[in-house]
């Protein structure tokens, strides 16, 4: 049976992909009590890592389109937490998102709405969150960008 989220998602003609391994010393998640701390997800989707540098090689659609796979990378890290079962997220509490940028380029957070928008069409009122778009001078493997993510579940 699919949950309310999944069938989301599927609407959207999206599934949940496998969870990624973490690429270095570090779990991919952490769960405290209530509360899932994701670490931060690149931009790696079905046809491999998104590399970039807005401002240079990138422009900001491409950018968000970087961000949103982020966010379907840190679902899929959150369905694992959640023992398979997404619905129960109670609250997506703070994003914090990098963006691979020249000196030069400053609409990070519209970069990140990418992500943002993106968790609010799954979540709805559930995916309000705060945030953080914070601009790199560089980004593991070259990727446009990482988000990581906190999130309150029962």
């Amino acid at each position: 049976m699919t949950g309310i989220y999944e069938a989301r998602l599927n609407k959207m003609g999206l599934n949940v992909p496998n969870a990624p391994a973490p690429a270095a010393n570090y779990v991919p998640f952490v769960v405290v009590d209530n509360m899932v701390y994701v670490s931060g997800q690149i931009a790696k989707g079905d046809e491999g890592l998104i590399v970039g540098k807005l401002g240079a090689d990138m422009d900001v659609a491409s950018g968000q389109e970087a961000a949103k796979v982020c966010a379907l990378n840190l679902i899929a890290q959150l369905k694992v937490a959640c023992d398979g079962d997404l619905d129960r997220l109670k609250r997506v509490v703070k994003l914090g998102g990098f963006v691979n940028s020249t000196l030069e380029f400053t609409d990070h957070p519209a970069v990140i709405n990418g992500a943002s928008d993106f968790i609010g069409e799954v979540f709805g009122e559930v995916g309000a969150h705060a945030r953080a778009a914070v601009g790199c001078s560089s980004l593991p493997f070259g990727v446009a960008v990482e988000i990581e993510g906190v999130f309150q579940i029962s």
